[in-house]
């Protein structure tokens, strides 16, 4: 997308953003190394690379959380001393986070003015707040109800609260970082207009994506960092996705997975008016019905927090529910004695949990010993009847690591010791080598690399190919679109349409992500 702004005028301007041999290290580790970067002002600027690449510390030191060991800031030509982010809104720099900083039970104009109030009195505070918003809003197409409360408002439109709190303080430099994670197809969209409108009125962009479409749709110019080097720095009219992968990963990288049309056979998983309640009692999934059949991938999109979540935690053994679920057409227990993951697991359904932190590894423990937790009792891995074999399970372990390319190849190292992407190697590898009927795959490639990404979606089409049911949670609809033979949309804990991937688009499946229905299913 072309620059806004008249090019002879920025050849000749200071850049907005100038960094000079930016080095930071945090013990051994050097997470950046003698990066330099300009950024000039009123353009879209992307910054992408792998997991651990150290995009978020440059930011970070960018916005004052962090101090660089070595190294010069220069906002529009003069040096910048940025010690903490209230230095950095005093040098004009604003950033929107990927987990907003909104206090849910306050309203716009309140979280708009915290931080910025001007005397002990409100009043005015609030009454000139309302006056710079309604103007904001009408330049940069950021309506927002003033006096909504935060908790009311979509994902989206809180967004747009936070690009308000940077634009109140003056920032005509603005960070996002990861916007569109959280957002519907439609929301994506609305914000890349803003940024537009923002580009127009000369406002500078720092953009902090994993996603090389919105690279190449929004930015004028993007960087690639690996190991913590900045490495090149394009004109997106001048590149491509595949080259920018290249420049990431550091090889070619094959961006969509090659696989064969699906070739379903028996039922494997019938659902029939499942519903959850949540311990305040409300209900969170409300009356599903879904089949998964061999041989298939079922995609379930939907904005993250409209039941996906609890899906997979009733299937996985997780969470009580009611109605039916019937795997191989037999009846699985909801709520009962036999409910839980172990019982799950010999009924032969794996589970790659959405939060491998939390509910698929234990950090401090080593690889050998996740690979074993929950088929611990695997007569393989057992000695006698009253102990494991370790060993067993080492060379299990190692076989696995080599076969799933975890890196580095170290049975006997934490969990916490792998990067995100060989951390959910090491899930996967434990359960699709269990040989399921059905794979329970939540966010597969969250905070995953994009050389790893390539591997996992192979490794989950390679187990479709063997005849074996998966059922694929994402939020991402590149994803969805890439791996599934069937959409299905869940908005609000109900199923709002099915789709074949041929026979859609993001536009359609972005309309059902937002609870709008077409007139057939409406009907219905």
């Amino acid at each position: 997308m072309a620059p806004a702004q008249d090019t002879g005028r920025q050849a000749t301007a200071a850049p907005a953003i100038e960094l000079r041999g930016i080095s930071k290290a945090f013990g051994p580790v050097q997470a950046n190394k003698d990066i330099s970067i300009r950024v000039m002002p009123g353009m879209i600027h992307g910054i992408i690379g792998e997991n651990g690449a150290g995009k978020s510390t440059l930011m970070s030191i960018l916005y004052g959380f962090y101090k660089a060991d070595a190294g010069e800031i220069l906002i529009h030509g003069r040096e910048a001393k940025i010690t903490d982010s209230q230095a950095a809104i005093r040098a004009g720099i604003g950033m929107v986070f990927q987990h907003f900083k909104l206090v849910q039970n306050f309203t716009v104009l309140e979280n708009v003015i915290l931080g910025a109030e001007e005397g002990a009195l409100l009043r005015p505070s609030l009454a000139k707040a309302r006056r710079e918003l309604k103007r904001l809003a009408e330049e940069y197409e950021l309506e927002v109800d003033p006096d909504a409360l935060v908790e009311e408002l979509s994902v989206g439109h809180q967004q747009r609260v936070e690009i308000l709190k940077a634009l109140y303080r003056q920032a005509d430099i603005l960070i996002l970082d990861e916007p569109t994670g959280v957002l519907t197809p439609a929301e994506a969209d609305h914000l890349f207009r803003i940024l537009a409108n923002l580009r127009m009125q000369g406002k500078t962009i720092l953009l902090i994506t994993h996603k090389l479409r919105e690279i190449m749709e929004i930015t004028d110019t993007v960087s690639v960092m690996r190991r913590g080097e900045m490495t090149a720095t394009v004109t997106t009219a001048g590149t491509s996705p595949e080259e920018l992968a290249e420049l990431m990963v550091g090889r070619k990288v094959l961006l969509h997975v090659p696989k064969a049309p699906a070739n379903p056979g028996r039922t494997v998983l019938e659902i029939r008016d499942l519903r959850l309640r949540d311990a305040t009692g409300v209900e969170r999934i409300k009356g599903i019905d879904l089949t998964i059949r061999a041989g298939e991938i079922l995609g379930i999109a939907g904005v993250a927090g409209n039941g996906q979540s609890e899906l997979l935690e009733v299937l996985g053994g997780f969470a009580a529910a009611t109605g039916s679920v019937r795997m191989n057409g037999e009846e699985i227990d909801l709520t009962g004695r036999h409910s839980d993951g172990q019982t799950r697991r010999a009924r032969g359904i794996a589970h790659v949990p959405e939060d491998r932190h939390h509910l698929g590894l234990i950090l401090d423990f080593s690889a050998w010993e996740n690979i074993a937790f929950g088929y611990h009792n695997a007569p393989e891995y057992q000695k006698n009847a009253l102990l494991m074999d370790n060993a067993a399970i080492i060379a299990d372990t190692e076989g696995k690591i080599e076969r799933f390319d975890v890196r580095p190849p170290n049975a006997f190292l934490p969990a916490k010791s792998f990067s995100g992407g060989n951390q959910q190697k090491i899930v996967l590898a434990r359960e699709i080598e269990r040989n399921p009927d059905l794979l329970l795959v939540g966010q597969p490639t969250r905070g995953v690399d994009i050389g790893a990404i390539e591997f996992i979606h192979k490794r989950i089409v390679e187990l479709r190919d063997a005849g074996k049911a998966v059922l694929l949670v994402s939020v991402e609809l590149d994803e969805i679109m890439s791996l599934a033979d069937r959409i299905a949309v869940m908005f609000d804990g109900r199923i709002m349409g099915e789709r074949l991937p041929a026979d859609t688009n993001e536009r359609e499946l972005g309309l059902l992500m937002a609870g709008v229905a077409d007139s057939a299913e409406t009907a219905a």
